[in-house]
Protein backbone atom coordinates (compact mmCIF):
# COMPACT_ATOMS: atom_id res chain seq x y z
CA UNK A 1 0.00 0.00 0.00
CA UNK A 2 2.62 2.51 0.57
CA UNK A 3 4.28 2.10 -2.54
CA UNK A 4 0.70 2.15 -4.07
CA UNK A 5 0.45 5.82 -2.51
CA UNK A 6 3.63 7.44 -2.89
CA UNK A 7 2.94 6.33 -6.65
CA UNK A 8 -0.16 7.71 -6.87
CA UNK A 9 0.29 11.20 -5.06
CA UNK A 10 -0.51 12.76 -7.82
CA UNK A 11 -0.32 16.37 -8.17
CA UNK A 12 -2.18 18.81 -10.75
CA UNK A 13 0.79 20.12 -13.55
CA UNK A 14 -1.55 22.07 -15.73
CA UNK A 15 -4.66 23.12 -15.90
CA UNK A 16 -6.26 24.11 -19.09
CA UNK A 17 -8.77 26.66 -20.06
CA UNK A 18 -10.51 27.31 -23.60
CA UNK A 19 -14.26 25.59 -23.01
CA UNK A 20 -16.89 27.81 -22.26
CA UNK A 21 -19.03 25.76 -19.75
CA UNK A 22 -19.04 21.91 -18.64
CA UNK A 23 -16.52 19.69 -20.12
CA UNK A 24 -18.04 16.01 -20.48
CA UNK A 25 -15.10 14.46 -21.72
CA UNK A 26 -11.05 14.27 -22.41
CA UNK A 27 -9.21 11.70 -24.28
CA UNK A 28 -5.46 11.28 -24.47
CA UNK A 29 -4.21 10.29 -27.77
CA UNK A 30 -3.21 6.07 -28.08
CA UNK A 31 1.03 7.63 -27.64
CA UNK A 32 -0.38 10.29 -24.75
CA UNK A 33 1.28 12.94 -26.13
CA UNK A 34 -1.93 14.79 -26.58
CA UNK A 35 -5.15 15.18 -25.56
CA UNK A 36 -8.67 16.13 -26.96
CA UNK A 37 -11.40 17.77 -25.06
CA UNK A 38 -15.07 17.66 -25.83
CA UNK A 39 -17.46 20.77 -24.34
CA UNK A 40 -20.87 21.85 -23.74
CA UNK A 41 -19.73 24.86 -25.98
CA UNK A 42 -19.94 22.18 -28.99
CA UNK A 43 -16.50 22.12 -29.94
CA UNK A 44 -13.53 19.45 -29.66
CA UNK A 45 -10.44 21.21 -28.92
CA UNK A 46 -6.61 19.55 -29.33
CA UNK A 47 -4.25 20.20 -26.76
CA UNK A 48 -0.76 19.19 -25.32
CA UNK A 49 -1.72 18.63 -22.35
CA UNK A 50 2.06 18.58 -20.88
CA UNK A 51 2.92 22.18 -21.78
CA UNK A 52 -0.66 23.36 -21.79
CA UNK A 53 -0.87 24.05 -25.14
CA UNK A 54 -4.24 24.79 -27.65
CA UNK A 55 -3.33 23.48 -31.06
CA UNK A 56 -6.70 22.66 -32.59
CA UNK A 57 -10.55 23.22 -32.39
CA UNK A 58 -13.02 21.34 -34.03
CA UNK A 59 -16.74 22.98 -34.78
CA UNK A 60 -19.84 21.04 -36.53
CA UNK A 61 -21.59 19.32 -33.56
CA UNK A 62 -25.38 21.43 -32.88
CA UNK A 63 -25.14 20.46 -29.28
CA UNK A 64 -22.82 19.21 -26.55
CA UNK A 65 -20.24 16.49 -27.12
CA UNK A 66 -20.73 13.78 -24.48
CA UNK A 67 -18.15 11.34 -25.77
CA UNK A 68 -14.80 10.88 -28.06
CA UNK A 69 -12.50 8.66 -29.23
CA UNK A 70 -8.89 9.53 -30.63
CA UNK A 71 -7.98 6.61 -33.58
CA UNK A 72 -4.82 4.23 -33.06
CA UNK A 73 -2.75 6.24 -35.63
CA UNK A 74 -3.88 9.49 -34.09
CA UNK A 75 -5.27 10.95 -37.53
CA UNK A 76 -8.80 10.60 -37.17
CA UNK A 77 -11.09 11.09 -34.42
CA UNK A 78 -14.85 10.43 -33.76
CA UNK A 79 -17.21 11.80 -31.28
CA UNK A 80 -21.25 12.03 -30.40
CA UNK A 81 -23.12 14.13 -28.05
CA UNK A 82 -26.57 16.09 -28.00
CA UNK A 83 -27.48 16.87 -31.46
CA UNK A 84 -27.92 12.61 -31.95
CA UNK A 85 -24.61 12.80 -34.42
CA UNK A 86 -21.69 10.93 -34.83
CA UNK A 87 -19.18 12.55 -36.45
CA UNK A 88 -15.18 11.47 -38.11
CA UNK A 89 -12.71 13.61 -37.48
CA UNK A 90 -9.47 14.74 -39.61
CA UNK A 91 -7.01 15.53 -37.07
CA UNK A 92 -5.14 17.28 -39.26
CA UNK A 93 -7.29 19.33 -41.04
CA UNK A 94 -10.23 19.84 -38.67
CA UNK A 95 -13.42 18.80 -41.27
CA UNK A 96 -15.43 15.94 -40.95
CA UNK A 97 -14.83 13.03 -42.42
CA UNK A 98 -18.12 11.17 -42.11
CA UNK A 99 -21.14 11.88 -40.06
CA UNK A 100 -23.66 8.93 -38.76
CA UNK A 101 -26.98 10.03 -37.89
CA UNK A 102 -30.19 7.17 -36.57
CA UNK A 103 -30.32 7.37 -33.21
CA UNK A 104 -33.04 9.45 -32.56
CA UNK A 105 -32.37 10.94 -28.50
CA UNK A 106 -28.72 12.12 -27.66
CA UNK A 107 -25.48 9.49 -27.99
CA UNK A 108 -24.23 9.22 -24.56
CA UNK A 109 -21.35 6.92 -25.88
CA UNK A 110 -19.05 6.22 -28.61
CA UNK A 111 -16.20 3.49 -29.35
CA UNK A 112 -14.03 2.17 -32.00
CA UNK A 113 -12.77 -1.50 -32.80
CA UNK A 114 -9.19 -1.94 -32.48
CA UNK A 115 -8.30 -1.08 -36.54
CA UNK A 116 -11.57 1.68 -36.73
CA UNK A 117 -13.18 -0.07 -39.11
CA UNK A 118 -16.71 -0.42 -36.80
CA UNK A 119 -17.35 1.97 -34.80
CA UNK A 120 -20.30 1.52 -31.81
CA UNK A 121 -22.63 4.54 -30.05
CA UNK A 122 -24.89 4.11 -27.39
CA UNK A 123 -27.86 6.24 -27.07
CA UNK A 124 -30.22 7.73 -24.73
CA UNK A 125 -32.88 6.02 -27.06
CA UNK A 126 -31.87 2.70 -25.49
CA UNK A 127 -30.14 1.56 -28.68
CA UNK A 128 -26.52 0.39 -29.53
CA UNK A 129 -25.68 1.02 -32.92
CA UNK A 130 -22.74 -0.56 -35.01
CA UNK A 131 -21.47 1.14 -37.95
CA UNK A 132 -19.34 0.19 -40.77
CA UNK A 133 -16.45 3.25 -41.51
CA UNK A 134 -15.20 1.20 -44.55
CA UNK A 135 -18.49 1.32 -46.01
CA UNK A 136 -20.27 4.44 -47.86
CA UNK A 137 -23.54 3.05 -45.97
CA UNK A 138 -25.34 5.64 -44.06
CA UNK A 139 -27.77 3.27 -41.28
CA UNK A 140 -25.90 1.14 -38.82
CA UNK A 141 -25.29 -2.57 -39.80
CA UNK A 142 -26.87 -3.71 -36.77
CA UNK A 143 -28.61 -2.07 -34.27
CA UNK A 144 -28.93 -3.49 -30.14
CA UNK A 145 -31.87 -2.77 -28.40
CA UNK A 146 -32.16 -4.68 -25.40
CA UNK A 147 -31.55 -1.99 -22.85
CA UNK A 148 -34.81 -1.01 -21.23
CA UNK A 149 -33.37 2.77 -20.55
CA UNK A 150 -30.73 5.10 -21.60
CA UNK A 151 -27.56 3.30 -22.70
CA UNK A 152 -24.77 5.83 -20.87
CA UNK A 153 -20.76 3.86 -21.58
CA UNK A 154 -19.88 1.62 -24.03
CA UNK A 155 -16.75 -0.95 -24.00
CA UNK A 156 -15.14 -2.74 -27.71
CA UNK A 157 -12.93 -5.83 -27.27
CA UNK A 158 -12.04 -7.67 -30.49
CA UNK A 159 -15.14 -9.87 -30.22
CA UNK A 160 -17.23 -8.16 -27.43
CA UNK A 161 -19.74 -4.98 -27.20
CA UNK A 162 -20.37 -4.19 -23.34
CA UNK A 163 -23.39 -1.63 -22.75
CA UNK A 164 -24.05 0.15 -19.17
CA UNK A 165 -27.35 1.31 -19.15
CA UNK A 166 -29.40 4.10 -16.55
CA UNK A 167 -31.48 0.28 -16.34
CA UNK A 168 -29.22 -0.74 -13.80
CA UNK A 169 -27.44 -3.54 -16.08
CA UNK A 170 -24.77 -3.64 -17.29
CA UNK A 171 -24.87 -6.40 -21.13
CA UNK A 172 -22.00 -8.05 -22.67
CA UNK A 173 -22.83 -9.12 -26.44
CA UNK A 174 -20.50 -11.38 -27.76
CA UNK A 175 -20.61 -10.77 -31.16
CA UNK A 176 -18.81 -13.88 -32.06
CA UNK A 177 -21.37 -16.46 -31.10
CA UNK A 178 -24.74 -13.80 -30.75
CA UNK A 179 -24.41 -14.69 -27.12
CA UNK A 180 -25.74 -11.44 -24.44
CA UNK A 181 -24.86 -11.72 -20.71
CA UNK A 182 -26.67 -9.56 -18.63
CA UNK A 183 -25.35 -8.05 -14.81
CA UNK A 184 -28.14 -6.20 -13.15
CA UNK A 185 -26.08 -4.37 -10.57
CA UNK A 186 -29.53 -2.91 -9.10
CA UNK A 187 -28.40 1.17 -9.54
CA UNK A 188 -28.20 3.29 -12.63
CA UNK A 189 -25.05 2.82 -14.55
CA UNK A 190 -23.06 5.54 -15.82
CA UNK A 191 -19.92 4.13 -16.91
CA UNK A 192 -17.78 1.43 -17.52
CA UNK A 193 -14.01 0.80 -18.04
CA UNK A 194 -11.98 -2.76 -18.78
CA UNK A 195 -9.05 -3.50 -16.39
CA UNK A 196 -5.55 -3.18 -18.39
CA UNK A 197 -5.43 -7.36 -18.22
CA UNK A 198 -9.19 -7.48 -19.87
CA UNK A 199 -10.59 -9.20 -17.05
CA UNK A 200 -12.61 -6.87 -15.43
CA UNK A 201 -14.92 -4.32 -15.89
CA UNK A 202 -14.71 -0.97 -13.69
CA UNK A 203 -18.86 0.15 -12.98
CA UNK A 204 -19.69 3.24 -11.95
CA UNK A 205 -23.38 3.64 -10.36
CA UNK A 206 -25.50 6.54 -9.15
CA UNK A 207 -25.67 5.11 -5.58
CA UNK A 208 -21.97 6.55 -5.03
CA UNK A 209 -20.37 2.95 -5.76
CA UNK A 210 -18.40 1.57 -7.90
CA UNK A 211 -18.33 -2.09 -8.77
CA UNK A 212 -15.21 -4.09 -10.34
CA UNK A 213 -16.95 -7.06 -12.23
CA UNK A 214 -15.66 -10.50 -13.88
CA UNK A 215 -15.53 -9.59 -17.35
CA UNK A 216 -16.36 -13.33 -18.25
CA UNK A 217 -18.47 -14.36 -15.50
CA UNK A 218 -20.10 -11.37 -13.80
CA UNK A 219 -19.38 -12.24 -10.95
CA UNK A 220 -18.55 -9.03 -8.13
CA UNK A 221 -14.77 -8.87 -7.38
CA UNK A 222 -14.49 -5.76 -5.49
CA UNK A 223 -16.82 -2.24 -4.19
CA UNK A 224 -15.71 1.05 -3.79
CA UNK A 225 -17.02 4.04 -1.99
CA UNK A 226 -16.21 7.32 -0.23
CA UNK A 227 -16.84 9.25 -3.45
CA UNK A 228 -20.08 11.60 -4.38
CA UNK A 229 -21.85 10.04 -7.40
CA UNK A 230 -25.79 10.56 -7.33
CA UNK A 231 -26.83 12.55 -10.57
CA UNK A 232 -24.26 13.03 -12.85
CA UNK A 233 -22.26 10.61 -15.17
CA UNK A 234 -18.96 10.68 -13.59
CA UNK A 235 -16.18 8.21 -14.95
CA UNK A 236 -13.68 6.11 -13.05
CA UNK A 237 -10.92 3.74 -14.63
CA UNK A 238 -8.14 1.40 -13.64
CA UNK A 239 -4.74 2.83 -13.33
CA UNK A 240 -0.68 1.65 -12.49
CA UNK A 241 -1.36 -1.80 -14.36
CA UNK A 242 -4.43 -2.10 -12.57
CA UNK A 243 -2.78 -1.65 -8.56
CA UNK A 244 -5.57 1.42 -8.68
CA UNK A 245 -8.98 2.56 -9.14
CA UNK A 246 -9.52 6.54 -9.91
CA UNK A 247 -13.15 7.84 -10.29
CA UNK A 248 -14.11 11.27 -10.49
CA UNK A 249 -16.92 12.66 -8.16
CA UNK A 250 -19.70 15.20 -7.34
CA UNK A 251 -17.65 17.17 -4.64
CA UNK A 252 -14.68 18.13 -7.60
CA UNK A 253 -12.31 16.20 -5.83
CA UNK A 254 -10.83 12.81 -7.91
CA UNK A 255 -10.50 9.54 -5.87
CA UNK A 256 -8.06 6.66 -5.54
CA UNK A 257 -8.49 3.36 -4.12
CA UNK A 258 -6.20 0.95 -3.91
CA UNK A 259 -7.58 -2.47 -5.68
CA UNK A 260 -6.81 -5.28 -3.47
CA UNK A 261 -8.14 -3.63 0.26
CA UNK A 262 -10.44 -0.83 -1.45
CA UNK A 263 -9.25 1.71 0.91
CA UNK A 264 -9.56 5.40 -0.79
CA UNK A 265 -5.58 6.48 -0.51
CA UNK A 266 -5.68 9.87 -2.28
CA UNK A 267 -7.72 12.87 -3.04
CA UNK A 268 -6.81 15.11 -5.38
CA UNK A 269 -8.06 18.42 -4.92
CA UNK A 270 -8.63 21.14 -8.18
CA UNK A 271 -11.72 20.98 -10.18
CA UNK A 272 -14.34 23.31 -8.85
CA UNK A 273 -17.24 21.94 -9.62
CA UNK A 274 -17.96 17.20 -10.39
CA UNK A 275 -15.49 15.97 -12.43
CA UNK A 276 -16.72 14.06 -15.33
CA UNK A 277 -14.35 12.62 -17.09
CA UNK A 278 -11.07 10.81 -16.74
CA UNK A 279 -8.15 9.10 -18.97
CA UNK A 280 -4.93 7.53 -18.04
CA UNK A 281 -2.17 8.21 -19.74
CA UNK A 282 -0.40 4.67 -21.67
CA UNK A 283 2.26 5.24 -19.06
CA UNK A 284 -0.33 4.17 -16.52
CA UNK A 285 0.45 7.15 -13.94
CA UNK A 286 -0.30 10.18 -15.87
CA UNK A 287 -4.08 11.53 -15.66
CA UNK A 288 -6.30 13.58 -17.51
CA UNK A 289 -9.21 15.19 -16.09
CA UNK A 290 -12.06 17.41 -17.10
CA UNK A 291 -15.16 18.85 -14.98
CA UNK A 292 -17.63 20.89 -15.31
CA UNK A 293 -15.77 23.87 -13.96
CA UNK A 294 -14.89 24.51 -17.10
CA UNK A 295 -10.65 22.96 -17.46
CA UNK A 296 -8.86 20.06 -18.29
CA UNK A 297 -6.57 19.48 -15.80
CA UNK A 298 -3.28 17.26 -15.93
CA UNK A 299 -2.26 14.96 -12.77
Amino acid sequence: EDFCKRRMELKEVTAIRGHQGSVPVVRFSADGNYCVSGGNDKTLRLWNPHKGLAIKTYTGHGWEILDLRISQDNTTLCSAGGDRTAIVWDVGTGKTIRKFRAHTQRVNAIRWNADNAVLVTGSYDKTVMIWDCKSQGTMPIQTLNEAKDSVSSLIVTGHEIIASSIDGSVRNYDIRFGVLRTDALGSPVTSVNLSDDGNCVLASSLNSSLKLIDKNEGDLLNEFKGHRNTEYKIESCLAQNDAVIVSGSEDGLIYVWDLVDAKVIAKMKGHMMPVHSLDVHPNGTTLVSSSADGTVRLW
